[in-house]
């Protein structure tokens, strides 16, 4: 599991009364990452199922923070920058330096495999952490729809991983 993975699932965890500002930055970031994964994917790989799925988390996670942003401005809030965004970022500059030394199929396995386990981290944090402690409406709908699209990434990645054949 990538560090940024375990990160999320244990600074959630231990920081379970995360308020809304919090969680906004957390999940923002999140999104962030996973675009800049996405963009990596397009640099290195040639397998067109792996540049699809990329291209998906791209549009789709974007989308997702623009919302975000329009969400906080409508609302005039800054997100707080919080123990669980600053150890995504600094697992996710980790795995990126990993996947950056590989090419060819052990880049595309192990971008799979980080997507699937990314997904099933953010996907649990989100429906188990975020929404249930989420107080401000729109946000906690904001999240609920995003968590609907974040759940199918999952079932892709998870079916690019079988495609690849990655053991």
């Amino acid at each position: 599991m990538a560090l940024a993975v375990a990160a999320m699932a244990g600074c959630a965890t231990a920081e379970k009364k995360m308020n809304d500002l919090k969680i906004a930055h957390s999940a923002y970031t999140a999104g962030n990452l996973d675009i800049r994964y996405a963009h990596m994917a397009l640099a290195l790989s040639e397998t067109e199922s792996v540049r699809r799925f990329a291209e998906t988390m791209i549009r789709d996670h974007t989308a997702v923070n623009d919302q975000a942003v329009a969400l906080i401005t409508k609302l005039k809030v800054t997100p707080q920058d919080n123990p669980l965004s600053q150890a995504l970022v600094k697992g996710a500059s980790e795995k990126r330096n990993e996947l950056s030394a590989l090419r060819g199929k052990a880049f595309d396995c192990a971008y799979a495999q980080n997507e699937l386990g990314y997904h099933q981290v953010v996907n649990k944090t989100v429906a188990g952490e975020f929404i249930p402690n989420t107080t401000q409406p729109e946000l906690k709908s904001l999240l609920t729809n995003a968590l609907a699209t974040f759940k199918v990434h999952e079932g892709h990645a998870g079916k690019m991983v079988e495609g690849l054949k990655c053991g």
